[in-house]
């Protein structure tokens, strides 16, 4: 039996959608903290003759991202250059966009992943599945409002003009960070969506996605946690094996993605993390926005989750599959079991 249809678990369980303090993180302010040590650490690191690449990691990864901030400020009133462009200056590939992403405020750095998904040629639907599916109302809100001080355009309108078909309608509805947010649960609307479900999918030849779409992406995570129990009673079957056997593609996907943060952020992400890792060659992006975004949030429990699923620790799993610099400041975020 997968972590996805253990359902009894699910009514008890906390859910990273709705946690407002970020407890679970490997990443926390760190104590002796002074500002002006750090500056002249990092300076002495750049500007030296070849960067030393331990002192960057050593700093970077060991401070809260609000420290990082403080930093950042000072280093460029003390040197009038800014921090972020002399690590561009001075390191490279994977390396560079990791220290980078460190240096970059969280819900910037969301932005930016948005922004370089859809830039370009095609777009990266997994990258906005991804997100949209694992952040909260609060988080895309903030998103949004990155967005727009960023590029001066509403992250909705550039979203819409990128994503089309059922896939589209459903990512631009999460977007809008609107999801209900009350802790009710009204069991008797349980069933009925439960059933509604039932009959959008498997009991009829073809399926009604535009009513998976609307039950997914407008419920609260307590009400969908119900409405998931109900299903499984009716159908024999969960609602995510549904979904697997109706449908295809993004919206697939993306459903499923929902379906899964609904019961389980940090598992969700494991697998993700573990995907990232498996076969020939790694997806340095997802590793680095993953272990970046979830650093001062859950990645404990991401840890916890990923052991559970895979049977080894992914500190393991980093170490065989990263090295050099960009591998410790992976394996300095993601910690030892």
């Amino acid at each position: 039996m997968s972590v996805w249809d253990d359902l009894d678990l699910l009514l008890d369980s906390p859910s990273s959608l709705t946690i407002t303090s970020n407890t679970r993180g490997t990443v926390t302010d760190y104590s002796s903290f002074k500002v002006d040590e750090d500056v002249s650490a990092l300076k002495k690191a750049i500007e030296g003759l070849g960067t030393t690449e331990k002192t960057l990691i050593e700093v970077l990864t060991q401070r809260s991202n609000a420290q990082r901030q403080l930093i950042a400020q000072a280093y460029e009133k003390a040197t009038g250059r800014k921090l972020v462009d002399d690590l561009k200056g001075d390191t490279s590939g994977d390396f560079e966009d990791v220290l980078v992403a460190l240096v970059t405020p969280p819900v910037v750095y969301d932005c930016k992943e948005v922004i370089k998904a859809i830039k370009g040629a095609g777009t990266t639907e997994s990258t906005l599945t991804e997100i949209f599916a694992s952040r909260s109302n609060k988080q895309i809100k903030a998103l949004s409002e990155a967005y727009l001080a960023e590029t001066g355009r509403s992250m909705l309108h550039d979203l819409k003009g990128e994503v089309g078909g059922e896939y589209g309608k459903a990512l631009l509805i999460l977007a809008e960070g609107k999801r209900d947010e009350s802790t009710h649960v009204d069991a008797a609307k349980a069933k009925a969506d439960a059933k509604a479900l039932y009959e959008a999918g498997e009991k009829k030849w073809g399926t009604d996605e535009a009513k998976f779409i609307d039950i997914l992406c407008h419920r609260s995570i307590p009400q969908l946690r119900q409405t998931l129990i109900e299903y499984k009673e009716i159908s024999k079957k969960t609602l995510q094996e549904s979904i697997e056997s109706e449908m295809s593609g993004d919206l697939e996907k993306l459903l499923v993605a929902v379906v899964k943060c609904v019961k389980n952020v940090p598992a969700y992400l494991a697998e993700i993390l573990f995907k990232s890792m498996k076969g020939p060659g790694t997806t340095e992006s997802t590793l680095t926005r993953i272990l970046v975004s979830r650093s001062e949030i859950d990645l404990m429990d991401i840890r916890a989750e990923y052991k559970k699923l895979f049977g080894y620790s992914l500190y393991t799993q980093l170490e065989s599959e990263v090295s050099g610099c960009y591998g410790d400041v992976l394996k300095h975020l993601c910690g030892q079991d």
